[in-house]
């Protein structure tokens, strides 16, 4: 623990739900912000218990299914003491080198906000190749000038209640951390797995909000002359238009940007990403074929077209 060291005034958020396993190292990594605020959802693991241990303030967040999601509702409603905030995921952790950058860069009135670029590990090995790195994240920013944008996929089921791959719009300058966060999940593949079947629900929908030219108002925009999230944006607006995406995914991750580089990590992670990517098709079928919805209805006379039936329409269940 680091309580003879002086906090760094920066408020840290942290979503949660059912991370035991993944907290004791995240929190570790965030001890010496000046408060550590934990919005959990209900978690029916030790998660509380670790919590209490170093110290985090826990809020419960009931999600509505709806909006707002986790990180733009803890952005509006918490008490932060202090003018910035600091973004983690519990599978995220903070350097000693990126705590003392983080405490200098505050200090600049030039800059309201920081991006910092995240090193993803994967079977136990950094994945610094296949598209992987850089991965720059706006997680560092004054909490009153910053939300995560809305891109209408609220009403899409089982996509969980925290905000998946929005980034935040700042209203403010923004720069770039030299030191990189690291993303070190201490969970098994089944959980890899579990999370990116939802991912590929909310991938689902907003490919499917570009193919049918969704309002982008609220975001930040797809701009191939912007940042690095902007290009990012644009190029996925033509990703969505191509054929033969899960195969393509593959080429791309493993020869095209050298994934093979990282060994058997990268081959197994670049397979996950093809299979990753034919979820999204196929889920993106589904909301076509059904006017936008997944899993939603079926007329009985589609079902049973000879057979006379009373009730005309038949609910799935979600």
């Amino acid at each position: 623990m680091t309580n003879s060291i002086p906090k760094i005034p920066v408020s840290v958020l942290i979503p949660a739900k059912n991370e035991e396993l993944n907290l004791p190292a995240c929190l570790e990594s965030v001890a010496v912000a000046d408060e550590v605020f934990i919005v959990d959802s209900q978690s029916e693991d030790r998660s509380l218990e670790i919590a209490a241990q170093y110290g985090a303030k826990v809020v419960q967040f009931h999600f509505n299914g709806r909006w707002p999601k986790k990180k733009n509702w803890s952005l509006e409603n918490l008490p932060f003491r202090n003018d910035w905030v600091l973004i983690v995921d519990c599978d995220e952790r903070i350097t000693p080198e990126s705590w003392l950058e983080i405490a200098e860069v505050i200090k600049n009135p030039q800059f309201q906000g920081y991006y910092i670029n995240r090193k993803v590990f994967f079977l136990g090995k950094w994945i610094r190749f296949g598209g992987k790195y850089p991965d720059w994240n706006l997680r560092l920013f004054q909490h009153k000038l910053g939300r995560y944008e809305n891109l209408n996929t609220e009403d899409i089921p089982n996509t969980g209640d925290n905000e998946v791959h929005e980034h935040v719009i700042l209203q403010g300058k923004v720069g770039y951390l030299k030191e990189d966060m690291l993303h070190i999940d201490f969970r098994d593949i089944y959980q890899w797995l579990a999370r990116h079947n939802r991912y590929s629900n909310w991938e689902a929908r907003v490919y499917y909000n570009i193919l049918t030219g969704k309002d982008e108002s609220g975001t930040i925009g797809a701009n191939l002359f912007g940042d690095a999230v902007q290009r990012k944006r644009f190029l996925k607006k033509i990703w969505v238009r191509l054929p033969f995406k899960p195969l393509l995914r593959f080429i791309l991750f493993y020869f095209i940007r050298l994934g093979f580089l990282d060994g058997r990590a990268g081959y197994i992670y670049g397979r996950l990403l093809s299979q990753y990517e034919y979820q999204i098709g196929v889920k993106l079928y589904e909301l076509q074929k059904f006017g936008g919805k997944l899993n939603v209805v079926t007329t009985t006379s589609d079902v049973t077209s000879k057979t006379p039936m009373t009730e005309t329409t038949v609910e799935l269940s979600q």
